[in-house]
């Protein structure tokens, strides 16, 4: 835990397992396991290359992740 990168991804990992404990309690959970492996692997690459100093790759996988995780996992994050 020493670079920006481990950090911000250790933290994003947190928030990706929260979501899957909270649905996997859910009584007919509305995900499989598997959708979570794709960011969890991307977290892990864009980690990598942030802590290889290509920071503009790190950015643009976690952006990548990011995206995957609002259009296929749909997260709601208001209650209205």
């Amino acid at each position: 835990m020493e670079t920006f990168w481990d950090w911000f991804t250790v933290f994003c990992f947190a928030g990706l397992v929260t979501l899957m404990l909270q649905r996997s309690a859910e009584d007919t959970p509305r995900d499989k396991l598997w959708h979570y492996a794709p960011p969890a692997v991307g977290l892990a690459v864009a980690n990598y290359a942030g802590n290889e100093e290509v920071h503009w790759l790190a950015a643009v996988i976690v952006a990548a992740v990011a995206a995957y995780v609002y259009i296929v996992l749909k997260p709601r994050i208001w209650k209205s």
